[in-house]
């Protein structure tokens, strides 16, 4: 069967690997579509030191259920559109024995630490498949992205009552803003790219603000009457915003860190203590992150053609990486085909 893999710095290429087996307990999955994330652009570029290359990419899944093993439940059947789990957990380190199992010491997500989801089919554990037959396939693409920045709104408990700040309109950013504004939260939305802001605001949030623009901090405390925001929610990964979201958290303000940091980050810890601010990290999500997504896409009023910028075959996975490289700011997702 055809797959992509990622061979070295700068380089795919479309491989014959032998199909996958059908086991016991286990799902044959006949792929769809496979979305490229920023991890796949970083594999790509060589900035990802959790992957060793080849790889064969790809973890946010939309398929069809092919076949099915022995001892898979019945609700799980042949024709059925589906969607993957991708990480793993191995049941014994403490993250997995606190109930927390995205944040498992020795998760492996597909294609990252192990070779994705990028090829014609894909055999996983039933438990890690997600099946709705209300879902488009190429839609089921876009749940997985979007779980992570729900996981992030639940990690701070987000309620009606608060002003929620997300800091970047990608994929993950905007599923934290529309998990906020499902919640009845008052939404800012920062980033750097007009359109970004636009889509945004179409997904719910009540403010955008262009922090090259315009000064953050004094737009903040405009919105806020001066109190500053409830929730920040840090989808870069970037020094400036991480200390951001601690300059503009109110007292007692939950900050939640979503985005990994290469540099050292020169924190101020005297606002941390003044302010007596809870602050999380978010890692992947949970089978309630999916359920959620899924259900706010049932509800047919996410703008799902905006959000997906291009569908690629699988031979021109090179030229859609490539392109992406090139131009980061223009693109929300990329998909890659296989029907």
């Amino acid at each position: 069967m055809r797959a992509v893999r990622i061979i070295s710095v700068g380089k795919t290429e479309v491989v014959e690997i032998e199909m996958p087996e059908l086991k016991p307990g286990h799902v044959l999955l006949k792929v769809g579509f496979v979305g490229f994330c920023g991890s796949d652009l970083n594999t790509f570029r060589g900035l990802n030191p959790l992957v060793r290359l080849p790889v064969v990419p790809g973890h946010e899944v939309g398929a069809v259920v092919e076949a099915v093993g022995s001892d898979v439940p019945s609700g799980i059947k042949p024709g059925m559109n589906a969607t993957v789990n991708p990480y793993t957990s191995c049941g014994n380190c403490p993250a997995c024995r606190n109930g927390r199992p995205n944040s498992c010491e020795w998760n492996q997500t597909l294609g990252v630490q192990r070779d994705g989801a990028m090829s014609e089919y894909l055999v996983v554990p039933y438990e890690k498949v997600i099946v709705d037959e209300s879902i488009p396939v190429r839609d089921f693409a876009l749940v997985e992205p979007f779980s992570v920045g729900f996981h992030a709104v639940d990690r701070a408990k987000v309620t009606d009552m608060d002003t929620v700040m997300v800091f970047r309109c990608g994929m993950i950013g905007l599923g934290a803003i529309v998990r906020a504004a499902i919640r009845g939260a008052k939404v800012i939305a920062v980033d750097v790219d007009d359109k970004k802001l636009d889509l945004a605001k179409h997904l719910g949030a009540c403010y955008a603000i262009h922090s090259q623009k315009e000064d953050l901090h004094d737009r903040i405390r405009e919105i806020t009457a001066q109190r500053g925001v409830d929730v920040t929610i840090e989808a870069v990964g970037r020094p400036e915003t991480y200390l951001a979201a601690v300059a503009e958290s109110a007292f007692t303000g939950r900050i939640v860190y979503i985005g990994y940091v290469k540099e050292k980050v020169p924190f101020d810890t005297q606002y941390i203590v003044k302010k007596e601010l809870d602050i999380f990290g978010s890692r992947n999500a949970v089978p309630s992150d999916f359920r959620a997504v899924m259900e706010y896409l049932k509800k047919g009023v996410c703008p799902v053609d905006k959000l997906i910028t291009a569908v690629y075959p699988a031979e021109e996975a090179q030229k859609a990486l490539g392109k992406w490289a090139e131009n980061p700011s223009d693109v929300f997702r990329i998909l890659i085909g296989f029907l």
